[in-house]
């Protein structure tokens, strides 16, 4: 049974993003481990010297009392979509955020993370927000980044963009294996430039190796990258898209223009970023 980390602070973002790691959960047969990090403040013990203790322990109180009053509002929702059954367990660790999701991942045996990301520009945010960049970064798993917007809907068409690498087709094989769970179809999409160095072989080895597989191959000849993978979630009507994080700069760089707001707005979807060597 996979197993999926999902940090939340109980905001709303961190609430609907809880939606979705219910229902992915559901797809795969999976169980859910929610996280709850949170810091301590750093006293100097010489001014206080008998108390300081007990003011830790009131800041752990308080949060376990917090902890342990919004649970039964998760439960509820559980219960709404008549997801109950999901089997949930629960851990609140003192520490910043990324110490907590390290810690938890290996202990946990922890499969997948999901997280929600703040931001008004969205998925686009999902990219280069801190705390969801930093868990990009550091986890080696794959990591789902919900935006504040996104409604949940099933999945049923994602996008994986590619430079038809032989890492690529390592991480297009492990999306094709979540895929299948999803009764998903995957969307291929390589963007052709000029300065493009992909041969019409090497796309085709790739179109014969995946033949009967739940994907389909899109070549796209235009020198607005950026553009063209916007253009192509919105008419494709994709639900996630997949970023492989082997090269990160790649996709600061894509992204970091500013959108217009109805363009942000329509784009609101999840993220999927899998760490690949």
């Amino acid at each position: 049974m996979k197993r999926i980390l999902f940090p939340t602070d109980f905001s709303e973002t961190a609430t609907n993003a809880f939606v979705h790691a219910l229902e992915f959960a559901n797809s795969i047969g999976g169980e859910l481990v929610l996280l709850h990090a949170f810091d301590l403040p750093i006293f100097d013990s010489q001014y206080f010297p008998e108390n300081y203790m007990l003011i830790y322990e009131s800041i752990e109180l308080a949060q376990f009392e917090h902890f342990k009053d919004e649970l039964p509002k998760l439960r509820a929702i559980a219960q709404e979509r008549n997801l109950e059954g999901i089997k949930m367990t629960h851990r609140l660790m003192d520490g910043g955020l990324m110490f907590a999701v390290e810690k938890s991942v290996k202990e946990d045996n922890i499969d997948y993370v999901i997280m929600g990301t703040e931001g008004a520009t969205g998925w686009v945010d999902a990219l280069l927000g801190t705390n969801t960049t930093a868990v990009i970064s550091d986890t080696t798993i794959p990591v789902f980044s919900v935006p504040a917007n996104a409604k949940f809907k099933a999945i049923k068409n994602i996008a994986f963009t590619t430079r038809f690498r032989p890492k690529d087709k390592k991480a297009l094989k492990k999306v094709l294996k979540l895929a299948k769970k999803l009764e998903a179809k995957v969307k291929c999409l390589y963007i052709k430039t000029d300065d493009s160095d992909v041969t019409k072989e090497t796309i085709k080895e790739w179109e014969n190796e995946f033949l009967n597989e739940p994907i389909e191959f899109h070549v796209v000849l235009n020198e607005e990258v950026k553009e063209s993978i916007l253009d192509f979630i919105m008419f494709k009507k994709v639900d996630i898209v997949v970023m492989l994080t082997y090269k990160r700069g790649f996709f600061e760089n894509l992204f970091h223009h500013s959108l217009t707001k109805d363009c942000a707005s329509s784009l609101d979807i999840p993220v999927l970023a899998i760490p690949i060597e």
